[in-house]
């Protein structure tokens, strides 16, 4: 009989072939097409468990920043504006026209864009002379197709997404055989260096409604009311606790033929008041931008009771006649500006704005007790349902007799087993102990990042508790229901299922004193291992188990 479907669900059967990354590399160096290709044959079979439609996806968690754009969408569909997308890239002299002389100072903060450029490919004869040594059979047609695939690739007609597939069909071969041809013939592709452009990435939310404003000022009935929430690009000398290159402005205007700085201190005090703001000043901003009226541009301080003192949210101002009259505009326009990311800072009390964005990177690296326990599980465990009873078989007799002073033994079970007659005993021949050792039928519990077995019942062993884990009661901490015993069960039944099934004739299962996690048969995800090292917790199932279970196959 075969034991490989008696395997346990924690084992993993691969059809797939482990490939090191280090020779994937060396291969996809020599050759990426045949390389890619063979990375197929490292897909493994999913774990039994991991199958569909076992596999269930439960819900995940949201970003919080996210959760703070989404309440301000939701605060400004409430006080009527319309949602737009401003663009994203900025010609530099647009940027002239709504800084003025300001602009250059703009300028050094912004991202400039650049491309790779399209060169002119020339197909000599000591290029043909390659491709034939790649072992493509050239003729005049082909060559004239792969000079109109070049040709149309320096135009833009073709994208360079599509310049392979294009050069596989001109040449009449698979795509990996024109990717070498790409790859060893044309290197003057690879060598390609970027060109600056004069576009650059949005750094002011204000660059895309000057833009959007032109758009539309003729074509809405007053009063306009618009907002957009989007990013912005910065070229910040360094990332740190306040500043990022990439944030989200969350900004409005309103355009009408009268604006005063009433409406601002208005819209702000309804959007801040959907995020529990209770309080506002209007204070002059000393920085005045010169897209603004002199004069008008304003913080906005809020007070929230949760924070309990006054913090900067917001700024709003006048547009100025000077930029709005280059783009043609003859009305007068208020713009609000609220970082979304200020905003998540201040109500989630994050002090480094790199821990609150990317947690991944910065963040506190945290795992509940409830995460551990649940990846902390019976590495061995018995596959057939015969030996999932003889597991219950064995906890039930351990149980009953446990205590029992030796030398004593007791039947577990005697009769068929996956087709053999077998007999299961647990025994303590030794004199003066008991059946089972003191730690048997200790407990598995997560307690504030540690993992600890507790002896059962009201006997807490403090002493112990205390000294590595701080668990002097177990109110607060995460039972996993998994005794020393448990384990241990469910790997003695397994062996006896291995034991027959291989053809052997008698097995003697000793577990003596429980070190390890693994002493018990546990076995705790590298993730939840990494984290408890990482942070210093204990993993503390130390005790005495010693228990011993035999079987034996009996003649029929």
């Amino acid at each position: 009989m075969d034991f490989n479907k008696f395997l346990p669900y924690t084992t993993l059967a691969l059809w797939g072939v482990i490939l090191d990354k280090k020779e994937i590399i060396r291969l996809a160096k020599k050759d990426f097409e045949k390389a890619w290709v063979e990375t197929a044959r490292t897909l493994k079979k999913p774990h039994h468990d991991e199958e569909y439609p076992r596999l269930y996806l439960k819900t995940g968690k949201s970003h919080m920043l996210y959760d703070t754009i989404w309440e301000l969408r939701q605060a400004y569909l409430r006080l009527g504006f319309d949602e737009v997308i401003n663009p994203v890239f900025i010609d530099e002299d647009q940027v002239y026209k709504q800084f003025g002389p300001e602009a250059p100072a703009v300028l050094d903060r912004c991202f400039y864009l650049a491309g790779l450029p399209r060169p002119d490919i020339g197909l000599g004869l000591e290029k043909i002379e390659k491709i034939e040594n790649l072992g493509v059979a050239l003729d005049d047609e082909k060559i004239q197709d792969l000079k109109d695939v070049f040709r149309s690739y320096k135009k833009g007609d073709t994208s360079g997404d599509d310049l392979v597939l294009e050069l596989a069909s001109a040449l009449d071969v698979d795509d990996g055989s024109a990717l070498r041809v790409l790859e060893r013939v044309f290197p003057e592709l690879r060598d390609l260096k970027p060109l600056a452009s004069r576009s650059t990435l949005r750094s002011h939310m204000t660059s895309g409604w000057f833009l959007t404003l032109k758009a539309i000022h003729e074509k809405r009935p007053l009063p306009v009311k618009l907002f957009s929430i989007d990013r912005c690009f910065r070229r910040e000398q360094k990332e740190d606790a306040s500043h990022l290159m990439t944030y989200h402005s969350a900004s409005c205007v309103w355009m009408d033929d009268e604006i005063s700085l009433d409406v601002g201190m208005a819209v702000s005090e309804s959007l801040l008041q959907h995020f529990g703001f209770e309080k506002f000043k209007f204070i002059p901003d000393e920085k005045k931008s010169k897209y603004y009226i002199p004069t008008t541009q304003t913080e906005v301080y809020g007070y929230h009771p949760k924070l309990k003192e006054w913090v900067e949210v917001a700024t709003f101002g006048l547009y100025s006649p000077i930029a709005l009259a280059k783009y043609g505009i003859d009305k007068e326009v208020m713009n609000l500006g609220v970082g979304a990311e200020r905003i998540a800072m201040i109500l989630n009390q994050e002090e480094d704005i790199r821990a609150m964005v990317y947690r991944q990177s910065y963040g506190k690296w945290s795992l509940s007790d409830r995460e551990i326990a649940a990846m902390l599980k019976i590495n061995e465990y018995p596959a057939t349902d015969e030996g999932r009873a003889l597991m219950e078989n064995i906890i039930t007799v351990c149980k009953e007799y446990g205590d029992t002073p030796s030398p004593c033994q007791f039947l577990i079970y005697k009769g068929e087993f996956l087709g053999k007659n077998i007999e299961v005993r647990v025994i303590e021949p030794e004199e003066g102990t008991k059946l089972l050792g003191p730690a048997a039928w200790n407990q598995i519990y997560i307690n504030q990042g540690n993992i600890v077995g507790v002896p059962p019942g009201e006997n807490l062993a403090p002493e112990v508790l205390e000294t590595d884990t701080g668990l002097s009661d177990l109110e607060n901490a995460t039972p996993t229901n998994i005794s020393y015993m448990e384990g241990v069960a469910a790997q003695a039944a397994y062996k006896i299922e291995e034991m027959v099934v291989s053809g052997e004739e008698n097995l003697k299962f000793r577990t003596t004193i429980a070190r390890y996690i693994s002493d018990v048969n546990l076995i705790l995800n590298k993730i939840a291992l990494n984290y408890i090292t990482s942070e210093n917790k204990v993993i503390d199932v130390r005790g005495p188990i010693f228990s011993t279970i035999t079987c034996e196959v009996k003649d029929d």
